[in-house]
């Protein structure tokens, strides 16, 4: 299994209540759409300027993850309406293997 690992900001906590918001009814589903996808975690944390975010997106195969982001899957993908309530984003996201996780695997 692999898991993608990304990071966005927003500059205030109305902007990071509205990117929370998007995630859980739109962006998230919509990741969940695509073959491969074995589950989504998204952490929040304030921070002096705004608020932080960070998504972990767990995949089947390094195939699926391509299948998902493209070709040079490591470039974020940021959908428009995540770009409009972020102030700033990883341009890229890391990739990991999963050795190890609560049930095991």
């Amino acid at each position: 299994m692999i898991a993608r690992w990304w990071r966005g900001w927003a500059a205030t906590r109305e902007n990071g209540d509205a990117y929370q918001e998007l995630l859980r009814t739109t962006i998230l589903p919509w990741v969940a759409t695509h073959p491969g996808h074995r589950g989504s975690y998204l952490v929040r944390r304030d921070i002096e300027d705004g608020v932080e975010f960070a998504t972990l997106t767990l995949w089947e195969s390094l195939d699926s993850v391509k299948a998902f982001a493209g070709e040079d899957y490591e470039v974020a993908v940021v959908p428009d309406p995540a770009r409009a309530v972020l102030s700033r984003w990883d341009e890229r996201s890391a990739h990991y293997e999963v050795v190890e996780s609560p049930d095991g695997g």
